[in-house]
């Protein structure tokens, strides 16, 4: 019996699939891209309409090996990985190597992992969408071109290993900026008075002062405020002006892909990129018992609010019965959505909203749980009724002062009884704040007691430092990537050392200071955020046919290519230079200068190599002050070779324990991982090493009599499906941070807990 193939990218998605449809499809996954642009050159002919050359991704083989004899059985073929510009280009390139398999081929898009969506993208499949792959295709060229001819000239100018981006690198410029606004900025001093007061019927209330001789109060300094309170002591104090209004506050959309990321982060501290890794996994699907893999959300990359009429419906019935006819608006709410939102997209949402949170608790591991929850009470709470309250606000007349309070009383809490959109302390959404303030009932005319005047000191604040919440939604109103691109943004420009996260909060790095005043100095287009979002919308237009992709290219290459060449003449090169001080070296005759090293700045003797003297420094206003080293630490341990005591030194790699005698001695010991080497008869320890480059790797410390190693970091913990003695921590894409066994053919895998 002949059989159609559907290809996905992802094992978890094809499980999932296969549950649905049975006998009759054959599911293969093609685990992400087979193809791709070589990594070790630019890999595009810019003399020749910059011509992509393709080349099969290393370990492919295998896989695509595996499509061909699937192919050649089957009577058609489905492509159906991720419905966005990446699974496009997937799509494209497995057609491109099973053109010869001469079988009808079809594009399946899949929103949602439901037996009825599923089976209902298979009927509407159509051919490939060459314009979303043109797109996705010219942002690779572009983000190409950028990266791997401006991060060369990093590498002779500054150091090797560093990289520049399209998109990584504005928004290392507007974490730099922040900065900038943030160290530079001089507080003022301001005073708040307010005033507490009774009136002829509880309860006592306060009061702000709001307008001094009919303008916007602007108290400055200690004496005017003592001024004002010394007056106030003197007036009397009337009920000028009441006004009672009833308000409504509706509900937030459900979630779009940067709306879910911000919030994880607010509400759960989720990374961004935590944040994707899970919604994946929700959405390719869970095992739930009996019903085996499930998709529990929809797809998780999109910027549309919208939702079908199914779930509507669905979403509505089980509002009714849950919470009452109250709370359930007479028409469904509707959201706008972007211009740049893909039609068939819908919002981020449960696939069945039957399925509550506290239903999946047996099947969700914990953080799993809490995303899906969030995703869940946001869609529910979408369209349930508004909150409704009364707020009252009270003019005071006290001569030339008006003072103002504002209480509010909760009539319906509506889709509040549910969820409640969080804020930041860039501010976010503060409407309602005010809520559950009583004030007394007044009438207008009525005198008013001062029981209490309240001064107090204020400084004004510096624009806060971003967040993770707070620049994806930076990133998002500046039009700087796309909601699919900032979890990867923000992980690269952590890796490449060029921002940190201190207490939630983006700091860039020296390195990635430097690095920003140079490309900014030398790529003002290229690092312009205005310009970068421009070519967003570019691109955009070439996935609506309105751009050629190629005019596009051409376009941006020609001023881009006279900057770069520019930009190899003038820049300057910091590893070679090196700025002189006063400092005395402590070993030779001669000063110190600033160098630029791996690390960051750092004082070298001027007579090096003569003189290899180095120390820290830091700078304090316009002094360079130097920084004694870490003296080292005792172990307890002798050294192996000399017999003189071993001690914990700090280095450019961390903490590691070396002989005492060192220059003498320069034995090393390497930090153990605790787990033995799995070699058969040997006796020896995965120790953790470092290679020429600076990677991290583990190998045997038997080495040379034993030549194991891996790149991977051992963990001392045994295998629960095949007991292989260790495990070893993978960092993936798609899936975070997580342990999986070594051994060939078991699929055992644990996603470990992301710090935020």
């Amino acid at each position: 019996m002949s059989k159609s193939l559907i290809i996905v990218e992802s094992p978890a998605k094809a499980r999932t699939l296969q549950k649905y449809l049975g006998k009759a499809f054959e599911v293969k996954a093609s685990v992400g891209h087979i193809r791709d642009l070589p990594v070790r050159t630019l890999g595009v002919d810019v003399e020749h309409d910059f011509a992509p050359q393709y080349e099969t991704i290393r370990g492919k083989g295998k896989i695509i090996n595996e499509l061909k004899a699937a192919a050649k059985k089957a009577d058609a073929i489905y492509l159906a990985p991720d419905p966005d510009r990446e699974g496009e280009a997937i799509a494209f390139h497995i057609a491109e190597i099973l053109r010869t398999s001469k079988k009808p081929m079809h594009r399946a898009l899949f929103h949602e992992l439901t037996k009825k969506a599923i089976l209902a993208a298979i009927e509407n499949a159509a051919d490939i969408n060459q314009n979303l792959f043109e797109a996705q295709q010219a942002r690779r060229i572009l983000d190409r071109l950028v990266g791997y001819q401006i991060s060369p000239l990093l590498w002779d100018k500054v150091r090797r290993g560093l990289s520049a981006g399209r998109v990584q690198s504005v928004a290392v410029r507007m974490i730099c900026e922040r900065e900038e606004q943030v160290l530079s900025f001089q507080p003022e001093e301001y005073w708040t008075i307010n005033l507490r007061l009774e009136g002829p019927t509880p309860p006592p209330f306060t009061a702000q002062l709001d307008r001094i001789d009919g303008k916007k109060a602007a108290v400055g300094d200690e004496k005017t405020a003592k001024q004002i309170a010394a007056e106030l002591e003197k007036i009397s104090y009337t009920v000028a002006k009441l006004e009672k209004k009833q308000k409504k506050r509706n509900p937030s959309p459900p979630f779009i892909t940067s709306t879910m990321q911000i919030e994880a982060n607010r509400k759960l501290r989720f990374s961004a990129k935590k944040t994707m890794t899970l919604a994946q996994r929700l959405y390719e699907g869970i095992e739930l018992g009996s019903e085996g893999p499930t998709g529990l959300i929809t797809y998780m990359r999109t910027d549309s609010t919208r939702i079908n009429d199914d779930a509507l419906a669905d979403v509505r019935a089980h509002i009714e019965k849950a919470h009452g006819p109250d709370f359930l608006p007479a028409k469904a709410n509707l959201y706008k959505t972007s211009k740049s939102a893909q039609g068939a997209h819908e919002a981020i949402r449960p696939t069945d909203v039957t399925r509550t949170p506290d239903d999946l608790k047996p099947f969700l591991e914990k953080d799993m749980l809490a995303l899906y929850a969030l995703i869940w009470k946001r869609f529910v709470a979408s369209q349930m009724a508004p909150a409704i309250y009364d707020q009252t606000s009270i003019l005071i007349a006290a001569g030339r002062y008006d003072f103002k309070a504002v209480g509010s009383i909760m009539r319906f809490l509506g889709f509040m009884t549910l969820y409640v959109e969080a804020t930041d302390e860039s501010g976010g959404d503060a409407e309602g704040a005010e809520v559950g303030v009583t004030l007394p009932n007044l009438e207008k005319g009525a005198l008013l007691q001062r029981l209490e005047t309240l001064s107090k000191q204020h400084f004004t604040q510096p624009p806060p430092r971003y967040t993770e919440a707070t620049l994806v939604k930076a990133l998002e109103e500046n039009g700087v990537g796309r909601p699919s691109t900032y979890a990867s943004i923000i992980s690269t420009i952590q890796d490449k050392e060029y921002v940190t996260l201190a207490q939630r909060k983006f700091e860039p790095t020296d390195l990635g200071k430097l690095v920003n005043q140079l490309l900014v100095l030398h790529f003002p287009s290229v690092m312009d955020v205005e310009f970068t979002a421009s070519m967003e919308e570019k691109l955009d237009q070439v996935e609506e046919g309105n751009i050629n992709w190629l005019a596009l290219l051409k376009e941006f290459y020609t001023p881009f290519k006279n900057t770069l060449d520019q930009a190899k003449m003038e820049m300057k090169s910091i590893k070679r230079s090196a700025e002189p001080t006063d400092i005395p070296c402590t070993l030779c005759a001669g000063k110190m200068v600033i160098k630029w090293g791996r690390m960051g700045e750092f004082l070298a003797c001027e007579n090096y190599p003569d003189c290899k003297h180095t120390q820290d420094f830091k700078r304090e206003e316009e002094k360079i002050v130097p920084v004694a080293k870490e003296e080292p630490e005792e172990s307890g341990e002798k050294c192996e070779k000399c017999g003189n005591p071993m001690v914990f030194r700090h280095g450019r790699f961390g903490r590691f324990l070396a002989c005492s005698a060192y220059p003498k001695c320069r034995h090393i010991k390497a930090q153990s991982s605790g787990v033995k080497c799995p070699e058969k008869g040997c006796d020896g320890e995965l120790v953790r090493k470092v290679s020429k480059r600076g990677k991290v790797f583990y190998s045997c410390d038997r080495y040379p009599t034993c030549n194991f190693a891996i790149w991977e970091k051992p963990v001392a913990k045994p295998c629960p499906l095949c007991n292989a003695p260790f495990l070893i921590e993978k960092q993936t894409k798609k899936e975070g941070i997580q342990l999986r066994c070594m051994e060939k053919g078991c699929p055992y895998k644990e996603i470990l807990e992301e710090e935020s």
